[in-house]
């Protein structure tokens, strides 16, 4: 889902006044919303029917996008071009989306370090899903601008409860490249509540269960006298609609023999089968099917197949994705220190809680109905339009007092984090420990800050590092190294460091791996305002650069390790898509660096696997089992 608030300040006759704009980017739709004469309503297109806009984008050779209903049009006709499901790509890197990347219709473009941003490759660009979804927001605001005939600049974001710091700094920097000063991340659970009117009864503890195209979500929150206090939330990134479609996929392509390359290979028959998947996932869920068709089974044709479905085996593949964000909801409530019967009302939130297995789970575990009377694919929306009204200062008797869905904390000796934050603390707030150095004399200190529950920090995520320099050299643990971590109503974070005895210090805010600096921020919107491609030019040439040369350097090292392995054919061509990679580098396109990457992965990925065979058989010659 996506919204965009307004809220009008009452001004002259003739002057409409500062508008707030909230936003909440889809997995598969958006929308936008405001406040019309006190009430939240959605605001539809030109045609006055549809208020959702889908999550799609259209690229053509110039660089130019379509967004909504006219992508969609292209994601059989030109699926490598038509980027869908984008949210789902916000924050992450490559290992976060191994083992999901053929299920999308366009091209992830591999990497040998799996902490690099993911990349998207249309035609011969590189774009990151912060641009792409900039895009969408732009699409946005330009639907919102005509409704209220006037420019708008600042936004309220809404995001699911569980995104982490990486996932809202990438939505906040798509706010900034769409041209909006992003005054407020908020979490989408607190705008559902304030759209069933929650606030208007009697102190309760509600649960929030958020099942949208992508990701999962459920929050415990309690509503007192207009104060919306988070106590706890719990879900998942990466489950919602899409995984529900891709099990029917799996479904048919086993029951069809369907080797599994033909997905990967040919991207419209893809694109084609996940399409029938989505419209079997409805019918069978509102019961739409057809009359052609049997009662009770979705049949569809495409060229040489016929899928086939009924609800009962739909239900069947749906079950473990429903369990898991059961599972999810026991941890939220564990979290909380509640049970089952506390909970006094629960709300649904996102368009796949239409699936009336969902429902039938939620309602079982909760032991009660559910409220799902309103629109849950504009719930939020609504909900956010009442939050913008609420930040412009209209309404003084709501208090929203959220929490970090994540620990944060930093790395220790021995590669463990240390939690500083712990994960369901409220926010704002802050929090430091006391920590010195391990070694004599040292007068620098490296301070990586992660993100994450597990206890090895290669599990969790680093949200990015920093050195204190200039520690008077003492002996080893005399400095008093002060780190405290601040972390503002938005889940945004700032680190402080400060040697105690000498008073050194240094702060800077958390930037994600993919992160834009203000100067790259400004350039880029300049390029916007131009109508130019909002492209991560300089910060993007730079990274491309930088993972060149490292791949030169393994190249070379590769090819005098094992020059008795290869032939002369292979010695050449390596060599020669070396040299085009090592003049790429010197020049200033970052679409050519990347292609002359991928073109020497994908050449010596075969290469490095027989050599590494060769290698592992040389090694274990002669030796025996006991061995």
């Amino acid at each position: 889902m996506a919204l965009i608030s307004i809220n009008l300040k009452t001004g002259s006759a003739d002057k409409q006044a500062d508008v707030i704009v909230g936003i909440d980017l889809g997995t598969t739709n958006s929308l936008v919303a405001y406040i019309k004469d006190g009430v939240p309503v959605c605001v539809a297109g030109k045609d006055g029917k549809n208020t959702l806009v889908p999550s799609i984008l259209h690229l053509d050779t110039e660089g130019s996008a379509i967004i909504g209903d006219a992508a969609k049009n292209k994601l059989i006709s030109d699926p490598q071009n038509t980027i869908y499901s984008v949210k789902r790509l916000m924050g992450k890197s490559f290992k976060d989306v191994k083992g999901f990347e053929n299920y999308f219709g366009y091209t992830i473009i591999d990497s040998p370090d799996d902490e690099s941003l993911v990349k998207i490759r249309v035609k011969d660009k590189f774009y990151s899903p912060v641009e792409l979804s900039s895009f969408i927001l732009k699409e946005l605001k330009n639907r919102i601008e005509d409704v209220l005939d006037q420019p708008i600049s600042k936004a309220v974001i809404t995001v699911p409860a569980y995104f982490n710091d990486s996932q809202r700094q990438a939505t906040r920097d798509a706010g900034k490249l769409a041209g909006l000063d992003v005054l407020r991340i908020v979490n989408e659970p607190t705008a559902a509540a304030l759209a069933y009117g929650l606030d208007k009864k009697n102190a309760e503890t509600i649960a929030v269960y958020d099942l949208g195209g992508g990701t999962f979500d459920i929050s415990i929150l309690q509503i007192q006298d207009g104060i919306f206090e988070v106590l706890s939330t719990n879900g998942d990134t990466f489950l919602g609609g899409d995984d529900f479609d891709r099990a029917i996929i799996d479904y048919w392509i086993k029951e069809n023999n369907i080797d599994n390359t033909l997905i990967i290979n040919d991207k419209e028959f893809g694109q084609a089968i996940r399409l029938a998947a989505e419209k079997a996932k409805k019918a069978l869920s509102n019961g739409t099917l057809s009359g052609a068709q049997q009662e009770g089974v979705f049949e569809y044709e495409i060229p040489n197949f016929k899928f086939q479905i009924t609800k009962e085996r739909f239900e069947e593949l749906a079950k473990p994705l429903v369990d898991k964000t059961i599972d999810c909801c026991k941890k939220a409530l564990a979290d909380a220190n509640l049970q089952i019967a506390d909970i006094q009302e629960v709300v649904m939130v996102g368009g796949s809680t239409r699936i009336p297995l969902v429902k039938q789970a939620v309602s079982q575990f909760f032991n009660k109905k559910v409220h799902d009377d309103l629109n849950p694919d504009e719930v939020v929306a609504l909900g956010a339009a009442i939050q913008a009204d609420v930040l412009a200062g209209n309404q003084k008797d709501i208090l929203l007092i959220d929490i970090t869905p994540l620990s944060l904390g930093i790395e220790t000796v021995g590669g463990l984090m240390d939690t500083i934050i712990p994960r369901n603390s409220k926010i704002p707030m802050k929090a430091a420990r006391q920590y010195t150095t391990s070694i004599d004399g040292q007068s620098n200190l490296k301070i990586a800050v992660y993100q994450g529950e597990r206890d090895l920090v290669q599990h969790n995520r680093k949200l990015g590092e920093f050195i204190l320099r200039g520690i008077p050299p003492m002996p080893a643990g005399l400095p008093k190294i002060d780190i405290a971590f601040y972390l503002d109503a938005d889940g945004i974070l700032r680190v402080k460091a400060k040697e105690l005895r000498s008073n050194v210090e240094q702060e800077v805010t958390m930037k994600a791996s993919y992160g834009l600096s203000d100067e790259e921020m400004a350039l880029m919107l300049l390029d916007s305002i131009r109508n130019a491609a909002s492209d991560l030019h300089i910060r993007s040439l730079l990274e491309a650069r930088n993972e060149a040369n490292n791949i030169v350097l393994a190249a070379d090292k590769f090819l005098k390790q094992n020059d008795s392995i290869l032939n002369e054919e292979e010695k050449t061509t390596t060599l020669k898509l070396v040299e085009i990679l090592r003049g790429s580098v010197a020049g200033d396109d970052k679409d050519a660096i990347n292609a002359a990457m991928q073109s020497l992965n994908e050449y010596t990925e075969p290469l490095a696997h027989r050599a590494m065979d060769v290698n592992i058989g040389a090694a274990m010659r002669g030796k025996k089992i006991a061995e």
